[in-house]
């Protein structure tokens, strides 16, 4: 999507607090109706960055425009934008209907128009009608949340933000949610910037993901981009479970140190391989021998560490044959060049 003219556009984008520098000279385009996805551990800056965005803090440098038009010191109010908080920051002493309202109704809009758009909001977010006079403490976890996104969008934002809302969902609940946004956003067309600290939602939900630390992106790109092929060894690692493999270059080859093995390669300080491509059998490209240390189900799949040598490597098999070994055993596993990533120190 990023061939689209940009929505918003951060150009050296920075917010000190005293000697600490939280989000430090950030620049990016984001594009007419992306859904861009800011994901980092605690601490890198991303809660910090989508206030700025938003308008509830003002950055230290730099400068932020709305399609051209620099918003930097525009209040939040004064936006046309909205945010969904994590902890949601609903009215509990008002009802479904009036808290979808209230943004409509602070810009004096007529009770009868509040009360058809709130009802149609209501349906594009999958809640009954009746649920307009019901109190909001007597609406579920999944429904509050439904509720929240009902009222940021009854201001009709170019904009919706979103920090970590649904991080204190079970696990069940938030999938459904993950592909209902997923939807949502479809269904909209509008742009959607979203902070996280889980991959599994930037993963579902992205056009574009941003990997954020110490208040930098370390990479841009599309989900799977950013999944095959990480830009460093800190990427590699926050995006899941992940073989790393040391490697020396000899002879215009790449030599696997802890596995003892040569094979074509590139340049890079590290071989990436995730768990998914390495394989029982000898059918890849870069065979080895190794002992099963641990078995793991995981529902449709089966994982295990291996011990090969000085490597030790997870290998993660679809229900099968295949993924009948057991603790103790020395099975052959490869792997294909093809799905190795190569990153720097």
């Amino acid at each position: 999507m990023t061939h689209l003219p940009p929505a918003l556009s951060l150009t050296g984008l920075t917010r000190r607090f005293g000697t600490k520098t939280a989000v430090d000279a950030v620049s990016i385009d984001i594009a007419e109706g992306e859904f861009f996805t800011i994901v980092g551990p605690s601490g890198s800056g991303k809660s910090t960055l989508v206030r700025l965005l938003a308008g509830l803090d003002v950055p230290t440098a730099g400068s932020l425009h709305l399609r051209g038009r620099d918003i930097t010191d525009m209040p939040a109010n004064r936006r046309p934008t909205a945010m969904v908080f994590q902890s949601l920051a609903l009215f509990d002493h008002r009802t479904v209907g009036q808290n979808i309202e209230f943004a409509m109704k602070m810009k004096g809009v007529p009770p009868e128009a509040r009360r058809a758009r709130a009802l149609e909001l209501l349906r594009l977010v999958r809640l009954p009608e009746d649920y307009y006079p019901r109190p909001v403490t007597q609406c579920s976890g999944g429904e509050r949340q439904r509720v929240a996104l009902a009222r940021a969008l009854g201001s009709d934002p170019e904009i919706l933000f979103f920090d970590e809302p649904l991080s204190a969902i079970d696990y069940r609940l938030r999938k459904t949610l993950e592909v209902e946004l997923k939807e949502l956003h479809q269904r909209t067309g509008k742009t959607f910037i979203y902070i996280t600290h889980s991959l599994e939602e930037a993963m579902v939900m992205s056009d574009r993901i941003a990997i954020m630390r110490a208040g930098r992106f370390e990479q841009i790109g599309t989900p799977d981009e950013i999944y095959r092929r990480p830009h460093s060894r800190f990427v590699a690692g926050f995006m899941g479970e992940v073989n790393i493999l040391p490697v020396s270059q000899a002879g215009g080859g790449a030599v696997f140190t802890d596995l003892g093995l040569a094979a074509p390669g590139a340049a890079g300080a590290f071989a990436v391989l995730r768990p998914e491509a390495v394989r029982p059998g000898g059918d890849a490209g870069v065979g080895f021998d190794a002992e099963v240390t641990q078995r793991l189900m995981l529902g449709s799949r089966t994982q295990f560490h291996l011990r090969a040598g000085a490597a030790a490597l997870i290998a993660e098999v679809a229900a099968g044959p295949q993924a009948d070994l057991q603790i103790g055993q020395v099975a052959r596993f490869s792997f294909d060049m093809a799905d190795i990533a190569w990153v720097d120190a």
